[in-house]
């Protein structure tokens, strides 16, 4: 059988890619048909998710092999079969490319093709410009240039010298109240 994706973007209305892929390959099989459909470098760390039809994310079946804490079983995309996890039409799952900051593409099977078998999965039709695969962290945004640190960063800004006392400590009685004597 032959699957066939919709992959839409949040970021643009445009911008659509469907992929045919055979629903013996792996969720790597289709997670490279993705890359190259939208010329996006194959290095970064990207995921599946299986979601419900509200896009809640359940599952994430992961390029690499990663330590987890979730509920999930860790799934890899090299060793898991799309047709373990897909059977149905209009499944939906989320395709992350920018882990930092969670930006993905929806997908959807849209078709079930039986009777017919693909050697590679392919793109089929793509529409509009993807987007940036990483955003740009601007790091410096925001703090001087001169000392490295905005201005605020000390927290001048919400000193209160009524807050001291003739010590310049303020509040160490309440501290002390709470010391246990035999810690000392």
């Amino acid at each position: 059988m032959v699957y066939r994706f919709t992959f839409i973007s949040d970021e643009d209305d445009a911008f659509v890619r469907i992929i045919d892929v055979d629903s013996e390959a792996t969720f790597f099989d289709l997670h490279k048909a993705i890359q190259k459909s939208v010329n996006f470098n194959d290095e970064q760390i990207t995921s599946f998710f299986l979601c419900n039809d509200n896009w809640e994310k359940g599952q994430e079946i992961t390029l690499i092999e990663m330590d987890s804490s979730s509920e999930y079983d860790n799934l890899v995309m090299d060793s898991t079969r799309i047709e373990e996890f897909i059977s149905e039409e209009s499944q939906k799952i989320f395709y992350v490319f920018d882990s930092l900051f969670e930006r993905g593409f929806y997908g959807e099977l849209t078709e079930i093709i039986t009777g017919k078998t693909l050697a590679q999965p392919q793109c089929v039709q793509a529409e509009g410009d993807a987007p940036v695969q990483m955003m740009e962290v601007d790091v410096l945004a925001g703090m001087d240039k001169t000392s490295g640190f905005d201005a605020d960063f000390y927290g001048d800004s919400d000193y209160d010298v009524d807050e001291l006392d003739e010590e310049g400590f303020g509040g160490m009685e309440d501290f002390e109240s709470f010391q246990d004597d035999s810690m000392y």
